[in-house]
C-alpha cells in the first residue's frame, strides 16, 4: 500500500488531489458523477457575506489551451450555503474548504466566523487573488501589507487551518506568501488565474464584458510550476500547486518541483471525475515505481549543475 496521507496544520487529509474553488461549484452539483470521499477535499465556490450576481454576460470565453472567466464570484452568500449547501455535503462526507472574499477585511472575518460556528468546515482558503471584482480581491493580493493584514485577522478567529490564495499577477509571489507565513499561515495557494482577454476581430469588442479577466487552463502551467517553484524555496509551510493540471503527469511535475498538494481546476469542467482519475493515477505512479509514500516524490526535482542560475534567480 501506497500512503497517500499528508498534513496541513491540525488536519490530516486523506490524499494530496483537490478540487480548485470555482470550478466544482459548492461540491453537491455534480457529486453524483464521481465519489468525492476519494479526493483530499472539495474547495468550495468563493463565498461572501452576502449574495452576489456577478458579473454580466458574457463572462466566459474559450481560448487555445486555456479558458476566461469573468464570473465576479457570482455565490449564494454565505448563510444560505450554511443553511441549504453544507447539510447535503455533510450527507456525501465531503471534506470541506471553505473559499472566503470579500470587499474589506471585516468582511471576510465576519464571512469566517459565520462559518466558524456551523459544523462541517475542515479549513479555510482565503482568496485575495481574484482579478475580475473591482473592490477586495486583487488589490489584497497585491499589496504586502494587506495580505499579512488579512491573514493576521482571520488567524485570530479559528483554529482550523488557514490557506491564503495567491495571484501569480505580481513580481514575487514568494514575497507574499512569506508575508502569509509570517502572521499564521498553515499553507499557501497558488497560482490562481492570469489577467488575460480576447478580442472579436469581426466586431472589434472584447468577448467578455469586463474586457479582461482569469486566464486558466493548460496555457497557465508553465507559469504556474514556475510560481509555485519560486514559493517553495521562500517558505516552510505547505503549498497547494495549481494551474493547468489535466493528467497524472501534471499533477506529478508540481509534487516534484515541491508542491505537498494540487488543485484541479478547469479540467473539471471537461471530464468531471478527473480529479478521481489524477488521485488513483499517482497513487498507481507510486507503486509502478516501489515509492512507499506520495511525499517521497515532494521536492525531488534534480537541480544539480543549476545552482548558480538557481541562486540569481530564487
Amino acid at each position: 500500500m501506497v500512503k497517500t496521507s499528508f498534513k496541513i496544520g491540525n488536519v490530516e487529509f486523506k490524499n494530496r488531489v483537490f478540487v480548485a474553488s470555482g470550478t466544482f461549484g459548492y461540491g453537491d452539483e455534480i457529486s453524483e458523477l464521481l465519489d468525492i470521499k476519494k479526493l483530499g477535499g472539495i474547495f468550495t465556490k468563493s463565498l461572501t457575506l452576502k449574495p452576489r450576481k456577478g458579473n454580466p454576460p458574457p463572462r466566459i470565453v474559450e481560448t487555445a489551451s486555456g479558458l476566461i472567466n469573468s464570473i465576479g464570484l457570482a455565490n449564494i452568500g454565505v448563510e444560505k450555503f450554511v443553511s441549504e449547501k453544507l447539510p447535503l455535503l455533510k450527507q456525501l462526507n465531503a471534506v470541506i474548504i471553505a473559499n472566503i472574499a470579500g470587499g474589506t477585511i471585516e468582511e471576510y472575518c465576519r464571512v469566517l466566523e459565520k462559518l466558524e460556528s456551523a459544523n462541517g468546515i475542515t479549513a479555510y482558503e482565503i482568496n485575495i487573488s481574484c482579478p475580475n471584482v473591482k473592490e477586495g480581491g486583487l488589490n489584497f493580493g497585491t499589496d504586502l501589507k494587506a495580505t499579512a493584514e488579512i491573514t493576521k485577522m482571520v488567524r485570530r478567529l479559528t483554529s482550523k487551518p488557514i490557506i491564503l490564495k495567491l495571484t501569480p499577477n505580481v513580481t514575487r509571489v514568494s514575497e507574499f506568501a512569506k508575508a502569509a507565513e509570517s502572521e499564521g499561515a498553515d499553507a499557501v495557494s497558488l497560482i490562481n488565474t492570469l489577467v488575460g482577454m480576447a478580442v472579436n476581430v469581426k466586431t472589434r469588442k472584447p468577448k467578455i464584458s469586463t474586457v479582461t479577466g482569469g486566464l486558466s487552463g493548460p496555457a497557465i502551467k508553465p507559469v504556474a510550476l514556475a510560481k509555485v517553484y519560486e514559493v517553495v524555496n521562500a517558505v516552510k509551510i505547505p503549498v497547494f500547486g495549481i494551474g493547468g493540471i489535466a493528467n497524472t503527469e501534471d499533477a506529478l511535475e508540481f509534487l516534484i518541483v515541491g508542491a505537498n498538494a494540487i488543485q484541479v481546476g478547469t479540467a473539471n469542467f471537461i471530464n468531471p471525475n478527473i480529479s478521481v482519475s489524477i488521485a488513483e493515477g499517482i497513487e498507481k505512479f507510486c507503486l509502478d515505481n516501489g515509492i512507499a509514500d506520495v511525499g517521497m516524490i515532494v521536492g525531488s526535482l534534480d537541480t544539480s549543475g543549476n545552482e548558480s542560475v538557481l541562486k540569481s534567480w530564487l
